[in-house]
């Protein structure tokens, strides 16, 4: 798949060559030295030592990576999902929603998608061969976690909704951090270094993909809301000769939750193909960092789990570092710092470790509509539109305009709402499992669902359209019993300080989206990749480097 970023900096150029290499060759180390031996089929060892060690692929860690790369630092990456690089039997790297496959979630028996039926039949889901697929759904009672798995983590699976938040709220919700420094400098940065792009309003007019949320935006008009085009990583150009039959199809192939495999920037094409650029960083897939010992002279050594791709646990390694940064998102940081402190490993972490999560406020909904209404049997995956109402002072609400592409006209319209909810969830640890427990009542769903109702009651009174009860695999209107924009867990400014740098634990520290406190009132992967490009720029100039200076003579 060709990068769509143009034109290619030398850097982006071997991080790709690096990545295809390693795919080509079935290779689980990636790194330039894979691209440059592509005659030889073995890989060199786990490292017992990096100086710099970043743990997942995700926006904060791929950040974090490419600027530690950039200094020179060099960086291990552990990632325990695979590289998704290689085809299929039938050509393809991703399967699509309506025939997923082993390659749609992470070791399930079946799939577990967001809509769980339609009139009342389980259509969506599908059994399947457990596998290390893309798309994990993480249970935790009343509430699940989608997360991504893979090299590029969320970046993979995501509708590549790439918004920055309004700074109002950004500045309530981290009130620490220097707005003006931040939609001055690293909101750009992140934007620019993502290749976020916006749809052409006059295309978005006449093009059939979007017919679907045309139809959203009469209703949500005729109720006195407005709309708002939404930026985003998908190639809106590629989109378009897609829709023209130029192109392989893929966000208008019905291709979104399990992978794109045309279209989309993803990390891997990114941030982490740049990263990999340098010469300085290396990913190792299917390694599952597991355990954090801290050392007698302070650095850490981390015990990795390494898998296949069918789940057989191969090895476990050990790999020590300097410089630790946690970026395996809100569960899987939250998780290993939580099991080194209820440990004993570290025990100077405070108790601000575990708490501080939300939902985002996530509520998904679907409206039925005219018959007169048609919604289209094409649909671009990517939503490109959404419902500002964020300025109502009782219930604000951010609602994308979500795809339902079925193949098929449905005269249904899915929206994604992100509310404001003041409710946060904590973990535990439950040492029977050795795992992190998530304590989050269905009840503290409940105020989402109210200010998703205030809005969509309003549209549907003006439209005299009425609600879908049968997405949900009963007969609720509004879910709200997962979300795919899990926040907080190791709190900025509470868990770490105010550069993600862990209390209690030197050189040890925080780059994702557990850094943020349960919301950010729209898609928050903007907001996670800008504000590690802030911290890793001043531990890089306040840790590091003093550390690499040589010392003077007495």
């Amino acid at each position: 798949m060709p990068d769509m970023v143009s034109p290619l900096s030398r850097r982006r150029f071997l991080g790709l060559a690096a990545l295809n290499s390693a795919a080509a060759l079935g290779l689980t180390a990636i790194s330039v030295d894979s691209a440059s031996a592509a005659d030889r089929r073995d890989e060199p060892p786990l490292p017992e030592f990096s100086p710099a060690v970043v743990i997942g692929t995700g926006y904060g860690a791929a950040a974090t990576a490419l600027r530690l790369g950039e200094a020179g630092i060099p960086t291990v990456m552990l990632e325990m999902g695979r590289l998704w690089n290689t085809p299929g039997d039938d050509g393809n790297v991703f399967c699509n929603m309506l025939k997923p496959d082993q390659r749609s979630m992470w070791f399930k028996k079946r799939t577990e998608a967001p809509l769980a039926s339609f009139l009342w039949l389980d259509l969506a889901n599908h059994t399947i061969r457990p596998h290390a697929g893309v798309l994990d759904r993480v249970h935790f009672g009343d509430m699940s976690v989608y997360v991504g798995r893979g090299v590029g983590g969320g970046s993979l699976v995501n509708g590549a909704m790439a918004v920055t938040p309004r700074r109002d709220y950004f500045e309530e919700i981290l009130p620490a951090v220097d707005a003006a420094e931040m939609y001055g400098r690293y909101f750009p940065l992140a934007n620019a270094t993502l290749g976020v792009n916006q749809v052409d309003p006059a295309w978005f007019e006449r093009c059939r993909s979007y017919g679907y949320a045309r139809v959203s935006r009469k209703a949500a008009e005729k109720a006195g809301f407005r709309t708002t085009f939404v930026p985003s990583v998908y190639d809106f150009d590629y989109l378009a000769r897609e829709e023209e039959g130029k192109v392989p199809r893929s966000a208008l192939g019905s291709e979104v939750i399990y992978g794109n495999n045309h279209g989309k920037r993803s990390l891997d094409r990114t941030y982490l193909a740049a990263a990999l650029g340098t010469g300085r960083v290396s990913i190792r897939t299917l390694h599952e960092a597991r355990r954090i010992i801290r050392q007698p002279d302070g650095t850490y050594t981390l015990v990795v789990r390494q898998i296949d791709a069918a789940g057989t646990v191969l090895a476990t390694r050990h790999i020590s570092t300097r410089y630790l940064f946690l970026g395996a998102g809100s569960l899987g940081s939250t998780e290993l710092l939580l099991r080194a402190r209820e440990t004993g490993v570290l025990p100077d972490l405070n108790d601000e470790v575990g708490r501080g999560w939300g939902t985002n406020g996530n509520v998904m909904l679907g409206r039925a509509n005219h018959i007169w209404d048609t919604t289209g049997t094409l649909q671009s995956g990517m939503p490109a539109l959404g419902i500002d109402n964020w300025s109502d002072p009782v219930h604000p609400v951010f609602a994308e305009i979500a795809p339902v592409p079925a193949g098929l006209e449905t005269w249904a319209s899915l929206y994604l709402a992100i509310t404001k909810n003041a409710e946060r969830g904590h973990f535990s640890y439950d040492a029977i499992t050795d795992s992190a427990r998530l304590h989050w009542d269905v009840a503290q769903g409940q105020p989402s669902i109210d200010a998703t109702k205030a809005l969509f009651d309003k549209v549907n009174r003006a439209s005299g359209t009425i609600y879908r009860y049968d997405l949900f695999g009963d007969t609720r209107a509004f879910e709200n019993r997962f979300t795919y924009h899990p926040l907080g867990g190791l709190v900025l400014g509470k868990a770490t300080d105010g550069y993600g740098r862990v209390h209690g634990a030197p050189n040890l520290y925080v780059t994702d989206g557990s850094l943020i406190p349960g919301s950010t009132g729209v898609n928050p992967f903007v907001t996670i990749t800008a504000l590690a490009e802030r911290n890793i720029e001043r531990v890089i100039a306040e840790d590091i480097r003093p550390a690499q200076a040589p010392r003077s003579r007495a």
